[in-house]
């Protein structure tokens, strides 16, 4: 079975969003796929702002935002389809919205980006809200992507993705997985501060001296000490940043540098804890691994563990996550299992996503 899904992802870096014409294939259980065209739509600065102040804006104005964030998102999908001459190849687009609030203890977790809008102007049937059965079943609903991971690249032992939060997928015949630490939305933070919209290259990095005391600082926050299943909500970030913005380090390369070593450190203890029998592979995909300095490294320092860091194709660097929710509605599609409660903890796994037909 073969299909011509559009998947569509807005994560917490705030940059834009992606857009991904996958072509996902079944044969007994065995899948494939390919991604036949891909691009990011960079937000606008207002809308940027938007989104990242959704959670503080009063009920009727953040409502205003979830559909106006869709209908937007369905009109990028129809001038995607007219770039790429897509007409009547798309069987239907799965879009994972863009997270404004997450609590799973509250078992809350918010996507906005209305999929009535999506499905509305783009005439195309459209699945959103993948998160919430998971959630409400007492999982964290995320990561999602493990799935993904789990079916498409099954010869690596782990798949690291450094986003705005860093996350990873250990490939076991029940996979784990769990948000290891802010990544990029601290990096990008304090390039901005200096003019930069991010360290390219991880350049400044390269040139600074990691604090040892902020370092420590930053290694002891009460997150790393818990287990998992866990995952972080996009305002983590504060806490790191709160931290550096209280301490004697003011050089922007410097406060780079210790970031890059606290990330670092924090993959390396948290693989740590799953430990291959031998030598293994790791997929490192998500805009760090554009970060040369980082991943270089994260190389140094996984060699101890025998690990060989792989960075692929820069169509799967950059659009792993809008083709992980293709897959995941593709399985929504055919209403089997898709969020997985080896990885959030859910009760069971379960089937996500609130289906729209379309016209």
């Amino acid at each position: 079975m073969i299909y011509n899904v559009i998947g569509l992802m807005s994560g917490s870096s705030h940059d834009g969003l992606d857009i991904a014409f996958v072509e996902i294939t079944d044969v007994r259980n065995d899948w494939t796929f390919e991604i036949k065209y891909a691009t990011c739509i960079p937000f606008e600065k207002e809308m940027e702002q938007q989104l990242r102040h959704a959670a503080t804006l009063p009920v009727p104005e953040f409502l205003k935002l979830h559909t106006a964030f869709g209908r937007w998102m369905g009109q990028q999908v129809v001038e995607f389809i007219a770039t790429n001459e897509l007409y009547h190849k798309v069987h239907f687009v799965a879009s994972h919205g863009h997270t404004v609030f997450h609590d799973p203890a509250s078992k809350t977790s918010v996507q906005i980006g209305d999929g009535a809008s999506i499905s509305g102007i783009t005439g195309l049937p459209t699945i959103t809200d993948l998160r919430n059965a998971d959630v409400a079943l007492a999982g964290q609903g995320a990561p999602i992507v493990p799935i993904a991971d789990h079916k498409f690249f099954p010869d690596f032992k782990y798949c690291l993705n450094i986003g705005g939060i860093c996350n990873v997928t250990i490939n076991d015949a029940a996979p784990v997985a769990f948000d290891i630490a802010p990544a990029n939305q601290v990096l990008d933070y304090f390039a901005q501060k200096a003019g930069v919209p991010f360290d390219e290259n991880g350049t400044l990095a390269a040139q600074g001296k990691t604090d040892a005391t902020v370092l420590a600082a930053l290694n002891e926050l009460d997150y790393y000490a818990s287990g998992g299943p866990k995952s972080l909500a996009n305002d983590y970030s504060k806490q790191l940043i709160s931290i550096i913005e209280n301490s004697n380090v003011t050089a922007t390369a410097d406060i780079l540098a210790t970031l890059v070593a606290h990330i670092v450190f924090q993959i390396a203890a948290a693989i740590e804890r799953f430990p291959a029998i031998e030598p293994a592979k790791m997929l490192v995909t998500g805009g760090g691994a554009f970060n040369r300095f980082l991943v270089t490294k994260l190389a140094e320092t996984l060699q101890q563990q025998a690990i060989e860091i792989v960075v692929p194709e820069d169509n799967i660097v950059n659009y792993k996550e809008a083709l992980a929710m293709a897959f995941i509605g593709v399985l929504r599609w055919r209403e089997e299992e898709n969020v997985l409660s080896s990885v959030t903890g859910a009760t069971k796994n379960t089937i996500g996503g609130a289906l729209w037909l379309g016209n």
